[in-house]
């Protein structure tokens, strides 16, 4: 019986085409599987850190690959590609944010991609201290090197307070905290938190005032709270300050207040309070003009804020210091008098 040929149009396979196609799907097998093992072990091997801290910038606006970039050329990365391939596939390609990093260990590159997503950036510090000024603040600001500075040397206050949308100066408007920040945050965005704070620290106190204050606006609380600042750093007699100055301020009687004296005197004030700065009429000399000063001395914090809408209960209507940081409280002159002669005379 003869042996039937295939139909006309459907060839056999050669064996040579089937083995081909075999090698080519053992290929990409093969392939796949070296793949896979490589993105394991990307995903598992931690960074190599070329310095132990390492830190490096993210730049706002730059992208996943200029960062990838960036890391492979600092060795940290083998190639940069993969590392942008896995914020691809996990969605946080667009989600990294601008600052300084800091890598105290050889993270892996999941944990690193999760570091520039959370925004986990280095910040640092600036201190203020309670009764500092804002020339204080400014020269403080000024030496900090982590600090973008964008007001002018010397004196800024004019254009810090436009930036502000202050009325009044800026002096005494600043809560005394300590702020962090992201290196390269300008002076200004920084004193704008400090603004903040104050305005929502002396909105407050205000609220909370005591009844028949002879304080008619919180403005005239903070210039009050100011000089509370600069007379005591005991946080348990700054009420007592207070009642005095709120005391003589009920009975019209001048605050007499040196602290004042020294901050309406400038650069002239050399370290010492003599007769003659008493008697030199300033916009600040609580000696020679009644009531409060036109503007804050200082910036206050928070428990001089809060003495100088809630004063003690007191008959107290002077004070002196006793040599040891601490005050003697008198109600009247001639309690004040023997006062004086004990603590400052020594007799």
């Amino acid at each position: 019986m003869a042996r039937r040929r295939p139909p006309s149009g459907h060839p056999r396979q050669p064996s040579a085409l089937r083995r081909a196609a075999s090698g080519l799907a053992a290929l990409i097998l093969a392939g796949g599987a070296a793949a896979g093992a490589w993105v394991y072990y990307f995903t598992h091997a931690p960074v190599r850190l070329p310095a132990t801290p390492y830190e490096f910038t993210v730049h706002p606006g730059a992208s996943l690959k200029s960062v990838a970039r960036q890391l492979a050329q600092d060795g940290v990365l083998a190639e940069p590609y993969t590392f942008w391939l896995l914020g691809r596939s996990t969605g946080k390609s667009g989600a990294i944010q601008a600052g300084t990093y800091r890598l105290e260990r050889a993270l892996t590159p999941p944990e690193l991609l999760d570091k520039l997503a959370r925004g986990d950036v280095v910040m640092v510090e600036a201190l203020f201290v309670e009764g500092t000024t804002l020339k204080q603040w400014l020269t403080l600001l000024a030496l900090n090197p982590e600090v973008k500075h964008t007001l002018p040397a010397g004196d800024g206050e004019e254009q810090l307070r436009s930036a502000l949308g202050l009325e009044q100066p800026v002096e005494g408007w600043l809560f005394p905290d300590t702020y962090r920040f992201t290196p390269g945050a300008t002076d200004i965005d920084i004193l704008k938190r400090a603004y903040a704070a104050m305005k929502r620290r002396l909105a407050d106190a205000w609220a909370s005032r005591a009844p028949d204050l002879p304080l008619k606006t919180p403005y005239e609380a903070l210039i009050l709270a100011s000089i509370i600042e600069k007379e005591t750093g005991q946080g348990g007699e700054r009420p007592l300050v207070a009642s005095v100055f709120v005391n003589r301020m009920r009975l019209g009687m001048r605050l007499q207040t040196d602290p004042t004296v020294i901050y309406g005197l400038g650069d002239k004030y050399d370290g010492r309070i003599h007769k003659r700065d008493l008697t030199t009429d300033t916009p600040w000399n609580t000696y020679t003009r009644d009531g409060l000063p036109p503007t804050p001395i200082a910036m206050p914090g928070a428990a001089s804020l809060r003495a100088a809408v809630q004063p003690a209960q007191t008959p107290f209507l002077y004070f002196v210091g006793r040599g040891d940081g601490t005050h003697e409280f008198s109600r009247t002159l001639e309690e004040h008098n023997r006062a004086v002669a004990r603590y400052q005379l020594g007799k």
